[in-house]
């Protein structure tokens, strides 16, 4: 008996919600750069086989001169432009709804939602994500790109685990409840 893939948001955010600054900025993250901590990351790419990530989200990757990781993957970007799909990359223009539910009925690894806020708030809308990590790093920033919108319904969640780290970023792991 197989068990259904989940869909599972990993993001790291600011302690008053914010995943990057108001010019999209990341370098808050670097705060807690660690030699040697990946903060359980690599132990959780390895249990996701398919990734969502909103095309804003791809493009910035790219534009700090990296390539986008996971192309070992089925990547998929969600975009309003259509482009041909290369390798395993898919850029995706339908509805995420029914690509959600197209990947939960084939046979895998979970699926990993890498963000950005954009498309966190729209699966959260349509009540698409089964399983949250959220990654707290100390700092306020004031002001920004929120993680979770007010338009969203309410989602109820249970707390599974809590963990802090040196730097004092502190994950949290939640299931939908």
């Amino acid at each position: 008996m197989s068990t259904q893939r989940k869909v599972i948001l990993y993001i790291a955010m600011s302690l008053d919600g914010y995943i990057a600054t108001p010019d999209n900025g990341l370098e808050f993250l670097s705060l807690v750069e660690e030699k040697d901590q990946d903060y359980s990351y690599k132990d959780f790419v390895n249990t996701v086989d398919t990734v969502i990530v909103g095309r804003k989200s791809y493009d910035k990757v790219l534009s700090m001169g990296l390539e986008y990781p996971h192309t070992d993957k089925d990547l998929y970007i969600i975009t309003r432009t259509p482009r041909p799909t290369v390798g395993s990359t898919t850029f995706y223009t339908g509805d995420l709804k029914e690509l959600v539910s197209d990947l939960k009925r084939n046979v895998g690894k979970d699926i990993y939602v890498d963000g950005g806020a954009e498309i966190a708030n729209e699966m959260l809308s349509e009540n698409l994500i089964d399983e949250f990590y959220i990654s707290v790093i100390p700092i306020l920033l004031g002001n920004g790109i929120s993680l979770f919108n007010n338009s969203r319904p309410q989602v109820r969640l249970k707390l599974i685990s809590t963990k802090s780290y040196n730097k004092g970023l502190v994950q949290l792991h939640y299931l939908k409840a």
